[in-house]
């Protein structure tokens, strides 16, 4: 099957397929910047799960399992970020795809364009919701060791 060559109909086509890749160049970094996070999520529980192994018996260990069960929250967190940053990934991809398609053979495919961004915006939302949460939950665990308050003098008369 030949395809009529329009030339202006393909730079329309390619114009409009690219301002979608900005957003895909976000996802990427996205997945990079949730991947680094959950490395150091596993690296954690992994050092929490040797101390659990090592310690002296009937020594408690309610912290530390706490520990773990946080880190495996957030490591849910992390696995749901990066699978919705991927599923956004590929509707970016399809609406590239059919965009392009749609202005250089004339399909009237334009509504799947639509769905598809709107389908991939809406998982990057939904992933930027996921990494605040686990964003959020890591700073809860923190201790911040702050000094005591110094007790409030009365101004002298």
């Amino acid at each position: 099957m030949a395809f009529p060559v329009d030339t202006d109909a393909i730079s329309h086509g390619i114009q409009l397929a690219v301002a979608p890749v900005f957003l895909l160049t976000a996802v990427s970094g996205m997945i990079g910047t949730v991947a680094s996070r959950l490395a150091r999520i596993i690296d954690r529980a992994r050092i929490v799960e040797a101390r659990i192994a090592t310690a002296p018996e009937g020594e408690p260990q309610q912290a530390a399992w706490r520990e773990l069960s946080e880190l495996r929250k957030r490591g849910l967190l992390a696995n749901g970020a990066i699978a919705l940053l991927t599923l956004c990934g590929f509707m970016i991809g399809l609406t590239i795809i059919v965009l392009f398609l749609g202005e250089t053979i004339e399909w009237q495919i334009l509504r799947i364009a639509v769905a598809s961004f709107l389908a991939g915006v809406g998982c990057f939302l939904l992933a930027l919701v996921c990494f605040l949460a686990e964003t959020l939950m890591a700073t809860r665990l923190l201790n911040f060791a702050r000094p005591p308050l110094a007790p409030l003098s009365k101004p002298e008369a």
